[in-house]
Formats: C-alpha cells, structure tokens, sequence
C-alpha cells in the first residue's frame, strides 16, 4: 500500500507540475564578508584550525556537526591550506593541559565579542596554525507548505529552511580579527519525499559561498 501511495503521489506530481518543477530548488542567499588584515596566501602559507562554534539558537548540540561541516568544506575547497578540525583542536588543548583556560576564554567570548590573546597564541601554538576559526549560528529553522494535493494525500510541499551564520578568522599573532564574513540563506524546494532540508545541507551550501570569498 505504501508503495502504490508513493506512485501515485510522484505520478500525480510530475504529470501535473512536470519533474524538474518538482525538484528544483530556490535558493537566496545574502552574504556581506570584510577583510580586514587577511591576504591572499595568508591561509595556505600559516594554516588555520577550528575552534569551538557557538550558537543563538539553542541549538547547542549541533555545535560541533557546524564546525565538522565547515572544515570539511575548507579542506575541499582549498586543498593547499592546512586545516585543523575542531576535534583536533580540542584534542590538543586538552593535552596541552588548557582547558580551563580555554572555557574561560569562552565564558568571556559570550560577554564581551572577544578571545584573550594569550590564550589564542597558545591555542595556535600547540596546534602549528597561525590562523583560528570560529563560527556562530545565529539562526536555523525548517518548515514546510503544502502545495498540492489529491486523492486525499499530500502529493507536493514546499519545504524551507533558514540560516544565518558568522564566520570570523582570527590571527593568534596579535589577537585581531584578519577576516569576517556572514550569509543568511533562504532554501525551498518542492518536494515529494517526507525529508526535511537538512542543517547538513544548509551549512554545506553557505560554508561554499563563504569559503569561495576568502582571499
């Protein structure tokens, strides 16, 4: 039965709407981005590493899968750099015997928009980078619409996603910010499957668009 709905359903949806209307999706995206000290090279020349994300939107949990994404994306993106996930990160902070130093220069982050910079020079030191990354998701929602129905199923819905997040490098030298970048991005697709737009894919599309802005 299950099988014979879900025929009827895609039958039903490319008959009347035609495949490619079904599946294409829409996607808007705004992106701003300031270099501030950052030049072309810089990266792949002193490497750059991840360090923890954080979050406006409740969403503590995907922290990490936010920065797993994101590095992945560098290192495809820009091969010639040397990139340090997040995990390694940590786990080298932890080695190094840092952690307490480093959630206090987290517990400051949350109030003053800054990270000490001894304690980012240590951080680069102990993991060989000059250049650290840090990423906040301010937004992420998912919904959906129904568009057409018949035969009393749900043959299309529009589904729809929102993302708003912050990219900033900072250079462990000195302490300062050497680039910042934001995109927010409104994803739809009509669909006829059951699956949400996923955060993987929203971070994956943005993490492009961004990267692609670097120096």
């Amino acid at each position: 039965m299950r099988v014979l709905e879900h025929v009827v359903k895609t039958a039903a949806c490319c008959a009347i709407l035609g495949l490619a209307g079904c599946f294409t999706p829409q996607i808007f995206p705004t992106l701003q981005e300031r270099a501030i000290s950052l030049q072309r090279g810089d990266l792949e020349a002193a490497g750059v590493g991840f360090i923890t994300p954080s979050t406006a939107t409740g969403q503590e949990e995907e922290k990490q899968a936010v920065a797993l994404i994101f590095a992945e994306a560098l290192k495809r993106e820009r091969p010639r750099t040397r990139v340090v996930a997040l995990a390694e990160t940590l786990g080298a902070i932890n080695k190094a015997g840092l952690a307490e130093a480093y959630k206090r220069m987290y517990d400051d982050y949350r109030d003053t928009g800054l990270f000490k910079r001894d304690i980012l020079q240590q951080v680069g030191a102990i993991t060989g980078v000059r250049y650290l990354a840090q990423l906040k998701l301010q937004r992420f929602d998912q919904g959906e619409k129904e568009r057409f129905g018949a035969l009393g199923f749900r043959i299309v819905e529009t589904k729809y996603a929102r993302v708003r997040l912050f990219f900033q490098i900072w250079d462990t030298r000195d302490g300062t910010i050497a680039w910042e970048g934001m995109q927010e991005m409104f994803y739809a697709q009509d669909m006829v499957a059951e699956e949400p737009i996923t955060l993987h894919t929203m971070i994956e599309r943005t993490a492009r668009d961004l990267i692609a802005r670097l120096p």
